[in-house]
């Protein structure tokens, strides 16, 4: 049985200031000398880049809803073994999901889920006795899920702060654990609906110990760790002892400013199968590492570095040519971006890139796309045969200025399916052995795909 300490913390809503209080308090933690597993409920990617930092170890992401609950729970205690406490940071509001009504991809699921407490940071500006009936209400709303203190944000003083600690002083209300006044925490700049990845930003430190040293001041950590170690052992599935899969081939991942968007665990999968990964970098890199037997584009910022892409000519041109050869290509979102014709800016600027897909990615000013898809398989494709599902996410800022599938050569292997409405579109453009889609697409949704992907490698190796 597993038994680590272990904290969610949640939102009444997005904005209220979860992100910001999770480094906080996981930096705080650190400079204690204690040992923080990370984790991140949802997709992003980009929150994870910041707690990997605060915490000096790997953050994992976990969502019920892209890989199901005994995932989750396998993933995170696979994750947080040698951890002295496991700090989950939540998505959106904290019962925000799939559906009302329904727990499923929301924090709160996965605070059941690891059978963990719960502190809840609400935006307490111009609160007074309002405060309780809030946290009451979120404390009693699901029975699987315990909302175990609160944290206050953006309070108008300390004696406001003292306040609100008095009104949670009633029978059955978690108590307040700190209040942070406004203006405590230092600005953290945003991109889109996320926070600009941590590797973008030079004063990314000093930021974490900006926000360390406001926590440390305004929240009572002792109360943290004892809310962290009230929680009830968690059964370990324990699944047959597999025999390791002996190296079969070497699959390029990209991997640099421009290219960092992968779920840790997918990754893993892949290695699992028997892909030794190698990282390159498109942006540095002159060409492509030797012996490749298949790449990875991930998804990341290619259009904030594409200036510095095109004038790669030499990796550019290593690109068409493995693409020429047949051998398997893999790009999501940042990927498929790499793999066009070249990026339109805002201003009309064209920067050329691979030219595999026939199309250009014209940036737009707000996003194109936005949630949870189901990738329905139409044909035979890397991952997966017809009829195959996989889950996933879209999240981006551009579109594509023509169909690359109206090109004889070219087909469509996704429908994608919006989980929410029911929306249907055609996606997942392939040309024999290169996909590419701008969903984001995690492997555990489907078991068995990280393996197929190794299959269609190895067909072409041995072929």
């Amino acid at each position: 049985m597993l038994n680590i300490p272990r904290i969610v913390i949640a939102g009444t809503q997005s904005g209220v200031g979860k992100t910001s209080f999770s480094l906080g308090l996981i930096r705080a933690l650190v400079r204690k000398g204690i040992k923080v597993a990370p984790f991140k409920v949802g997709p992003d990617f980009l929150d994870p880049t910041y707690l990997r930092l605060a915490a000096g170890r790997q953050c994992h992401n976990l969502d019920g809803w892209m890989m199901g609950r005994d995932y989750v729970g396998t993933l995170f205690s696979q994750a947080a073994a040698g951890a002295d406490v496991a700090v989950v940071e939540g998505v959106m509001g904290m019962f925000d999901g799939m559906a009302p009504g329904s727990l499923e991809g929301s924090t709160a699921q996965v605070a059941a889920t690891l059978q963990a407490p719960v502190i809840l940071v609400v935006d307490a500006g111009g609160m007074a006795g309002s405060l309780a009936a809030m946290a009451l209400g979120y404390a009693r709303f699901h029975n699987d899920v315990k909302v175990a203190g609160v944290i206050a944000n953006k309070v108008g003083s300390l004696s406001h702060a003292t306040l609100l600690k008095a009104a949670l002083e009633i029978p059955g209300a978690p108590p307040l654990l700190g209040g942070i006044v406004r203006g405590s925490f230092p600005e953290l700049k945003s991109r889109h609906l996320g926070l600009v990845t941590a590797t973008q930003r030079e004063d990314v430190e000093e930021k974490l110990d900006m926000l360390a040293d406001t926590v440390e001041k305004a929240v009572d950590l002792e109360a943290v760790m004892s809310m962290a170690r009230q929680t009830s052992p968690m059964a370990e599935k324990i699944s047959a002892e597999k025999a390791p899969i002996p190296f079969r081939a070497r699959l390029g991942v990209a991997w640099d400013s421009a290219f960092h968007f992968y779920y840790p665990d997918n990754l893993k999968a892949l290695e699992d199968a028997g892909l030794e990964l190698v990282r390159f970098s498109p942006l540095s890199d002159r060409r492509l590492p030797e012996r490749l037997d298949a790449i990875y584009y991930g998804g990341g910022y290619p259009e904030q570095y594409a200036g510095e892409l095109a004038e790669n000519k030499t990796m550019l041109e290593a690109a068409r040519s493995f693409l020429a050869s047949g051998r398997p290509v893999y790009a999501e979102c940042g990927g498929l971006i790499y793999l066009s014709r070249g990026v339109e800016d805002g201003d009309g600027k064209k920067w050329p890139l691979v030219g595999k897909l026939a199309a250009w990615t014209r940036m737009l000013g707000r996003f194109r796309a936005l949630g949870y898809v189901e990738a329905r398989l139409t044909r035979q494709s890397l991952f997966g045969a017809e009829g195959d599902r996989l889950r996933g996410h879209r999240f981006h800022y551009s579109e594509l200025t023509e169909d690359p599938a109206a090109k004889p050569e070219w087909s469509q292997a996704y429908e994608l399916v919006r989980p929410r409405n029911g929306e249907k579109s055609q996606e997942g453009y392939q040309h024999g052995r290169t996909l590419a889609s701008y969903a984001h697409i995690h492997f555990a949704s489907a078991p068995g795909a990280a393996a197929k992907f190794a299959e269609q490698i190895m067909e072409v190796k041995t072929g």
